[in-house]
């Protein structure tokens, strides 16, 4: 992947890391593509990382409660039966 392309998932991102990790894995790999496969992974990763963070405040944002102000937060799969409410 060039530099130019933009990661718009996190499951495009993954994909992609996975690709650079098998790739880093082969023996015949040249040292100035495993350094540039190394850094295009670094930014993957800080570029997953940001995309987890997003879509966890928007859950949050979802999950809150209009009249406490409260965060709702439950076991996804435990269903609707266990809610606790946090500050």
């Amino acid at each position: 992947m060039k530099e130019d392309q933009e990661i718009k998932s996190l499951e495009a991102g993954m994909e992609r890391l996975k690709q650079i990790a098998e790739r880093l894995e082969q023996k015949d790999l040249p040292i100035e593509e495993a350094v540039g496969l190394f850094e295009e992974g670094m930014k993957l990763v800080q570029k997953c990382s940001r995309l987890l963070d997003e879509a966890e405040e928007r859950v949050r944002v979802l999950m809150k409660d209009e009249t406490s102000g409260k965060i709702l937060e439950k076991e996804l799969d435990q269903g609707e039966s266990t809610l606790e409410s946090y500050p």
